[in-house]
């Protein structure tokens, strides 16, 4: 099995504050390391249930865990999390913790035949899961070039995206654009300037990752799904790795844990016009000891909140 160390395992734990008996939804399952660790903190009579679109990482967590009975593993995409809940465990109403992990899988990254990295040569692919939609590589063979640009600036927060655009639309007609290293080396030569310390292609490879995966899209779904099926005093925590998924994150707790400005002179608010989460402490970072072990903790962040007005099951 391919290594893949989660982050923050630790505060994650203590931000879900799982109880013995408590009902989870991991719905990154990745390589399972959240989801271990939550296992571990759960009682005979736990359960948890693990997503994951990428076929790939449920097969990993079948053979890891194949003698876990508390353990349903799902294989679909979290933007879909209430249906997928309903459709696995229709006995349970509601959930005690969610945790959203918005990171890449190391074997997703380190695998060529991903199509993920830009310092290996493989497929220009990208898809989390593999069996649904269309490669990147379709994508760059028709998108227009004010489309391109879009998403590169937008997602990848590069400067260069025009130029990384143009070089593309040029490229392409003279032989498309199927291989990592072909796209990689393509926007060395575009971009004029280096980041100290970053390779020159990882903001646009961000970015289409990003586009074709769907992925603010689909954690925007699942942020808005975790009101309907969190439990009262069921916590939300969610990791994020840059700043675009972290402004989601951060707006849908704002805007979820305040009071809407018409209500707030009221001298007392009806139960269903409450909030549904409050927020519980700071955002974290990953300790020191823990990004010197684990690099990838770097950017890793983590928001978490209560729900305190559950709908009714």
């Amino acid at each position: 099995m391919d290594e893949h160390k989660a982050v923050l395992v630790d505060a994650v734990l203590a931000a879900l504050a799982v109880r013995p008996a408590g009902h989870y939804v991991d719905v990154t399952f990745g390589r399972g390391g959240h989801s271990a660790a939550i296992l571990g903190a759960l009682g005979p009579a736990g359960r948890l249930l693990a997503i994951d679109r990428d076929a790939e990482a449920i097969a990993a967590g079948h053979a890891r865990f194949a003698s876990e009975a508390r353990l349903t593993l799902v294989h679909g995409v979290f933007g879909e999390l209430a249906a997928l809940l309903r459709q696995a465990q229709p006995q349970v109403a509601l959930y005690d913790g969610i945790l959203i992990d918005c990171g890449v899988s190391s074997p997703q990254l380190d695998q060529a035949q991903r199509g993920f990295s830009f310092q290996q040569d493989g497929p220009l692919d990208m898809r989390m899961d593999a069996g649904s939609g269309a490669p990147v590589s379709e994508w760059l063979a028709s998108a227009a070039f004010e489309e391109m640009r879009h998403v590169i600036a937008t997602l990848g927060e590069e400067r260069y995206a025009r130029r990384i655009a143009a070089a593309i639309c040029s490229a392409r007609e003279s032989a498309p654009l199927t291989r990592t290293l072909q796209l990689s080396q393509l926007i060395e030569r575009a971009v004029p300037v280096r980041e100290p310390g970053k390779h020159a292609a990882t903001r646009t490879f961000q970015a289409l990752r990003m586009w074709v995966n769907d992925e603010l899209g689909q954690l925007r779904r699942a942020l808005a799904q975790s009101v309907e099926v969190l439990a009262d005093g069921g916590r939300l925590a969610v990791i994020s790795f840059h700043s675009l998924e972290d402004g989601v994150v951060r707006d849908f707790l704002r805007a979820t844990s305040s009071l809407a400005p018409a209500l707030a002179r009221l001298p007392s608010v009806p139960p269903e016009l409450a909030p549904p989460f409050k927020l519980v402490g700071r955002k974290l970072r990953a300790p020191a000891a823990e990004v010197a072990a684990n690099p990838r903790a770097r950017s890793a962040l983590l928001r978490v909140a209560e729900r305190v007005r559950a709908v009714s099951a």
